[in-house]
Formats: C-alpha cells, sequence, structure tokens
C-alpha cells in the first residue's frame, strides 16, 4: 500500500469479529488516520483505539462520508441495511457477514498469491466479502500440495467453534456446560443439540442455521477461490464442543508417490507452520492456534496409502478471517485508480 492515510469505519465493532478486526488492523499497522467504531447494539460502549478511549456509536449514513474504508463485521441483516450508504459515499467495502457473498466477489489474497489469481480481478473493484476462513485454509494447503506433484484427490473433516456462531454461540456453549454439571435443563436456542461435552454431526431442526448450509457455503467460497485450479475436496463439518479455533484433519492423496520430506516443504511456508516435533512443540489444537496469525499443522503418510498423507492442523477462526479481510481492504484501496482516499 502506498504511504496514504485511510479512515476507516468498523460496523459491528461489538461483535467478536469487530473486536478481532480492530486488533488485527492495530497490530498490522494498517495506515488508519482513524478508526471510526459503529454498533447499534452498543451505542456508548466504552472502548479504545491504540491508547485513546473511544466510544462506540450508532452507525448513521453520515459516518460512510467520513470514511475511505468499510468493514462489516456485523449480522448479515445489518450488512444489507447498511451497506448501500457506504457504497453510495464510495467506500471501499469488505464483508465479513457473508451477507453479499452472492453480489461481489468472495476473495482471499493469501490464496491469489499463491494460484497467481490477482490479475483475475477487476482493478476498479470497490467491494469483496472476506471467504470463510476454513476455505481460506483448505484452498492455501491445497495449493501448495499441488505446487510440485498433482493431487489426486482430498478429503477433510473440519470441527467448527462455537465462536463461528458469535457471542450467542459461545454463550449457549457456556451456559450448555454450567447446567450440565449442575444438572439443569439446556438452554438450545442457538444449536437446538447439545453441544457441551459432545461433537454432533447434525444440529437440531430450530438451530439458527445448520451445518448443511454451511458445508454449503464453505464449498461455494472454496470454489470461487480456487476456480478451476484445484480439485473440490469431499467435505464434512462436525460442531465441536470448543469456544474457539477450527481444527481440522484433511487427507490428500497424490497422483504417485511422494517423500514426506518433499511433501511437508510444499506445504509450509507463508502462513502455514509444520509442527515436525510433536515431542518437542506442541500439536496443533483449537488451544495453541488461538491469537495467532498462522495455520499450524502436522503430516504423517497414510498407512495404507503410498501416495496419500494426513494433516492434522487448528487454525484460528476469528484471526484468519480478520486477516483476510484486512488483506482484501488493502488490495482494493491499492488497485482503485478513482475513489476517496486521502
Amino acid at each position: 500500500m502506498s504511504s496514504d492515510l485511510y479512515r476507516v469505519a468498523i460496523v459491528g465493532a461489538s461483535t467478536l469479529k469487530g473486536k478481532e478486526l480492530k486488533e488485527v488492523l492495530e497490530s498490522r499497522n494498517f495506515p488508519a488516520a482513524e478508526i471510526k467504531l459503529l454498533d447499534d447494539e452498543a451505542e456508548g460502549q466504552l472502548d479504545s483505539i491504540g491508547d485513546e478511549a473511544t466510544f462506540v456509536q450508532n452507525v448513521r449514513p453520515e459516518h460512510f462520508q467520513e470514511a475511505d474504508v468499510a468493514f462489516f463485521a456485523t449480522d448479515p441483516a445489518s450488512t444489507l441495511k447498511y451497506w448501500p450508504d457506504a457504497i453510495r459515499a464510495g467506500c471501499t467495502a469488505v464483508d465479513l457477514s457473508y451477507a453479499m457473498e452472492e453480489k461481489v466477489p468472495v476473495r482471499a489474497p493469501w490464496v491469489e498469491r499463491e494460484l497467481g489469481a490477482n490479475s483475475a480481478h477487476d482493478l476498479q473493484a470497490s467491494a469483496a466479502v472476506s471467504a470463510h476462513p476454513a476455505a481460506v485454509t483448505l484452498a492455501l494447503l491445497l495449493a501448495r500440495a499441488k505446487r510440485d506433484h498433482a493431487v489426486h484427490r482430498a478429503t477433510t473433516v473440519v470441527f467448527e467453534p462455537a465462536s463461528e456462531r458469535g457471542k450467542a454461540g459461545m454463550d449457549e456453549l457456556h451456559q450448555q456446560t454450567v447446567s450440565l454439571l449442575s444438572f439443569q435443563n439446556l438452554p438450545k436456542v442457538v444449536f437446538d443439540a447439545q453441544v457441551a461435552f459432545n461433537i454432533q454431526g447434525r444440529l437440531g431442526a430450530e438451530a439458527k442455521q445448520s451445518l448443511e448450509s454451511i458445508e454449503k457455503r464453505l464449498l461455494t467460497h472454496f470454489r470461487r477461490l480456487a476456480g478451476e485450479a484445484l480439485p473440490v475436496p469431499s467435505l464434512m463439518l462436525v460442531q465441536a464442543p470448543t469456544f474457539h479455533a477450527h481444527v481440522f484433519s484433511i487427507y490428500i492423496e497424490m497422483e504417485r508417490t511422494t517423500a514426506e520430506g518433499d511433501f511437508v516443504k510444499s506445504i509450509q511456508g507463508d502462513h502455514v507452520t509444520v509442527v515436525r516435533t510433536p515431542e518437542v512443540e506442541e500439536t496443533p489444537s483449537n488451544v495453541t492456534a488461538a491469537g495467532r496469525d498462522e495455520i499450524v499443522v502436522t503430516v504423517k503418510r497414510d498407512p495404507a496409502h503410498e501416495n496419500g498423507f494426513w494433516i492434522w492442523g487448528a487454525a484460528d477462526n476469528l484471526r484468519i478471517h480478520s486477516l483476510t479481510a484486512v488483506d482484501c481492504a488493502a488490495s482494493l484501496v491499492a488497485n482503485r485508480v478513482q475513489g476517496r482516499v486521502q
């Protein structure tokens, strides 16, 4: 990016995604002259930008007139409500709620750089959806795996944390845990199923969002990121009794026999750390991945297929999603020939 400074607005600043996004903007030194925190559900809440105290404000159209970049880390309904105001004001807009996934490009610059796909995007584009963090993880690892050798097929199981359902999901998992330990009835508003101390392959009929719908989104985002460059993996999403971070098991079968060291060398690099000595380092887990900017994995050869490898890994879902969103914004403002950047 240039040395110009940009005025940033975060819609949904009090959500889990909004708070993580603010931290990433600060830690990555995004060139923001100002970050405005907006959230209709938390008006007047005290927060901070760097060392300075600030207040969360209600979302109003004039806020977008005063911004160059708008991040939507709120719920889909609020994104749909305020998105037109941001576009009319000339903002570069990035959606973390997925509300605009059928209308604007789904992007993940990490994957685009790996596949050399940057040129496919309109240089005049002013908006993007930040890709689902699990789709980013899968696409990046498969792109790395096929860097030197052809991939025959891939299969993955993704363990979904409660934080993917926002604070309501986190609270329900906590309340279920407390209720079970005190022999009380379980709250099931979000999941419509027992999630605490349990792993679910399917949620209740009254769940806020089904696992099947999330699987569909994940695969749709994968296809939009990878195009024809990567094989689409077989996928199963399961609800894990964890608060934070995606954990995943990926089976990748190569077209021909590949040395394990060569396979590891292919997938490690920027944004991916391979743990090769579990007895020295902790193996990847939702606990060890929390707060990390990279995807952490271990690799082992499949005992039944010489061409196959298993990847066990973990990635901080909120962190990866926020990093992707900030990279999207940086790419958009850098490519726009015209705009309202200062």
